[in-house]
């Protein structure tokens, strides 16, 4: 399981590492946040924020599936393992999505 988690880490970076300046920008500046189920979210509603979102979902739902496949998991496991990490991971002043729904600020 240990491993797996890695792995995962490992390539969520390796996927969005174009994006990642953006992405660290985006969550600095308080217009996405985690969420618990291994996506992004936005916090704010522009169109620039919502295009970044879709983009590195996209990424991390390919990630997740890869993993899925290699482990024998289901796909929707490797996505909350992730996120579980992700928002444990949150720095200070970020935002993640509780299990009430709600944005919480780190």
């Amino acid at each position: 399981m240990k491993r797996t988690l890695a792995l995962l880490l490992l390539a969520l970076g390796m996927n969005v590492q174009a994006a990642t300046l953006t992405l660290n920008e985006a969550r600095a500046q308080g217009r996405v946040g985690e969420t618990l189920s291994g996506y992004i979210a936005p916090v704010r509603q522009d169109a620039e924020t919502l295009a970044l979102v879709k983009q590195i979902n996209t990424a991390r739902a390919e990630s997740y599936q890869q993993l899925a496949d290699s482990n024998n998991l289901p796909v929707d496991d490797v996505a909350k393992m992730a996120g579980q990490k992700l928002v444990s991971r949150a720095q200070p002043g970020e935002y993640v999505k509780g299990i009430n729904g709600r944005w919480l600020k780190k």
